[in-house]
């Protein structure tokens, strides 16, 4: 990984013929939050994912009902969601002429490790893809993910040369920088949302001059699945914890992870995955 920018260089990046898919203030809102929930889905009784969400997901007639959802739950997490949000919320929230289907970032799995029945972590090789980044430094993690997030969703949602909607991927990944103890993240956190299979050979220039198109080569990622929400606590504990696994930790990138995300922080139970990168 390129610990000043957004590439992965040294691990890298869930959904793979080895192993399928994995699992503008403070708080979290995401892509995925966006486009898959509605005020009728809080009472669903579901586990979060976002393909059960989707199979139950209706198109709102009133574009600004969504936002207006949303403005309510930001004010719960002291974030702001502005009235240009409206538009991309809609959009990621209908049936978007069929082009719904949320792609995952293809993987091959290499090992998986397990104790006592438990999977412990998994090893999986990523190919080298184009992705859309941008690196934001708010004050707090949970406020930096929360701008990106709205930044590349605009991205997505036809703020690109094409003009056009260009598809949901699974996981959001946001790069995260610790210090040498890994007891405290950075302000930089990196936002970043693989391009989908027919955007891959020509990704669309974004209109935001601050995202970025990289292409991250092909890399080896060590992964562990956690659930719950993400902040600067969990996110420094899962990193330990992870370290602690694994056999020789010295082969990943000591001062650079990645927190992958599936499924949305409004439920108990969101789905996340930590990875470590390793050395080239």
């Amino acid at each position: 990984m390129d610990r000043g920018g957004c590439q992965m260089n040294g691990g890298g990046g869930g959904g793979g013929d080895g192993g399928g898919s994995g699992p503008d203030r403070h708080g979290m809102i995401t892509l995925e939050d966006l486009e898959s929930f509605s005020e009728d889905q809080l009472s669903d009784s579901g586990n979060g994912s976002l393909e059960e969400e989707g199979e139950t997901m209706e198109e709102d007639e009133d574009p600004n009902r969504q936002l207006h959802y949303w403005q309510d739950v930001a004010r719960g997490h002291q974030v702001e969601v502005s009235q240009e949000m409206a538009e991309p919320i809609q959009q990621l929230t209908s049936n978007n002429q069929g082009r719904s289907h949320r792609e995952h970032i293809p993987f091959t799995l290499l090992a998986r490790k397990e104790k006592c029945g438990e999977l412990l972590y998994e090893k999986r090789h990523y190919e080298k893809g184009h992705w859309a980044c941008i690196t934001m430094r708010e004050d707090t993690y949970e406020q930096s993910i929360c701008y990106g997030f709205m930044r590349i969703m605009r991205y997505i949602c036809e703020q690109n040369s094409f003009g056009d909607y260009l598809g949901m991927t699974l996981p959001i990944v946001t790069v995260v920088r610790t210090d040498e103890n890994h007891s405290v993240i950075s302000n930089d956190v990196t936002v970043a949302y693989y391009l989908p299979t027919n955007h891959q050979a020509q990704p669309p220039p974004p209109h935001d001059n601050e995202i970025v198109l990289e292409i991250w080569p092909a890399t080896v990622v060590y992964t562990r699945a956690f659930t719950g929400p993400t902040n600067e606590v969990t996110i420094i504990n899962q990193i330990n914890a992870m370290a602690e696994l694994l056999d020789s930790p010295g082969e990943c990138v000591n001062n650079s992870f990645i927190v992958a995300g599936y499924t949305n922080p409004a439920h108990s139970n969101r789905q996340n995955e930590i990875w470590f990168l390793e050395r080239h």
